[in-house]
């Protein structure tokens, strides 16, 4: 049976209410607008506050997304959803099913961190070119507020919160080119968000280990040097699996972590600087949810155009990396 194409058909997106500044952040830490910026580009970032979860936000991102593909709910195959964060360890997924009436769909949760939504992507992709489903929603939604120490200048400044998502549907061309994904466990604790237990005897000579998780940890320059040297590899491999040269790329799309990083991956690539899409200035490190919501902020815009080709890329926490390379819309 010839493999089905895949079309990237709709995106949406959506942030919570509140807006944390640089000048907010300087009231709780030691630290400046000036400071933050140059060395992050980060001036804003969106923190949800009582009543806003990741469910809600994650729902209307997959909503917008439906109706810019004209695909309605009950029509979904399978739901994706990519997150770190999820308002139930058990999984988020079904939650979301349920709020979009997506009745049909089966759902389920990908934890990959800031590659998570990478890391969907190709996954949803697998099922429609197998020919096994034919239309597939893929979240990336993260709620990083809840595991950052508020006290660490460091990481703190970092992070929001966010969701973004797309539709993938069964298409006669194939849009999606290629792709190429990374892990390497042996760097761990660059970036971790580690279980932290507290033990307990439940019966003599018995001990159980129970609890939360820490905040997140980073180690900044490692996860710099990481970023920088393997997510233009991993951009040139997919590259060459879709026999496209990086001159043919329309929009360069990364992970929104730092924009020293955005900088210099491009540069390694020789691809111009008005080909990077960047929104970190106004929403920060929003992991899963980076890559799909400045790529929705964009279609939205009008920039990005049917049949425009892009390079997307994810790096985190895992630590995990990884490339896909299609063609926008139908």
């Amino acid at each position: 049976m010839k493999p089905m194409g895949i079309a990237i058909t709709g995106s949406g997106s959506a942030t919570p209410g509140a807006k944390l500044t640089n000048q907010g952040l300087s009231q709780r830490v030691e630290t400046s607008d000036e400071w933050i910026t140059t060395r992050t580009g980060i001036k804003n970032r969106r923190v949800a506050g009582e009543g806003e979860s990741l469910t809600v936000i994650a729902t209307q991102a997959g909503l917008q997304a439906l109706e810019q593909a004209g695909v309605s709910p009950a029509d979904l195959d399978l739901i994706v959803l990519a997150t770190s964060t999820p308002d139930d360890l058990f999984g988020n997924a079904s939650q979301i099913q349920a709020a979009l009436g997506a009745h049909q769909a089966v759902a389920f949760d990908l934890t990959a961190a800031c590659s998570g939504f990478l890391f969907a992507l190709v996954t949803a992709g697998q099922y429609i070119r197998t020919g096994a489903y034919q239309k597939v929603l893929v979240i990336g939604a993260d709620l990083l507020s809840r595991w950052v120490n508020w006290s660490d200048r460091t990481t703190c400044v970092l992070f929001g919160d966010g969701a973004g998502a797309v539709v993938m549907e069964a298409n006669p061309e194939d849009r999606l080119l290629g792709f190429e994904l990374k892990s390497d466990g042996s760097q761990n604790n660059c970036l971790q968000l580690a279980y932290q237990p507290k033990y307990e005897e439940i019966l003599p000579n018995l001990t159980v280990g129970q609890g939360t998780y820490q905040f997140i940890s980073m180690n900044g320059k490692e996860v710099y040097r990481f970023a920088v040297q393997r997510v233009p590899e991993v951009i040139e491999k997919a590259l060459f699996h879709a026999q496209i040269s990086s001159d043919e790329v329309d929009w360069l799309i990364l992970h929104q972590a730092n924009q020293r990083i955005l900088d210099a991956v491009a540069k390694r690539l020789n691809i111009s600087d008005r080909k990077v899409l960047s929104n970190l200035a106004n929403y920060g490190n929003t992991s899963a949810a980076s890559i799909p919501l400045v790529l929705d902020e964009a279609v939205r815009a009008g920039r990005i155009k049917p049949g425009d080709l892009i390079a997307a890329s994810g790096f985190g926490a895992g630590l995990t990396w990884g490339s896909a390379i299609f063609r926008w819309g139908h």
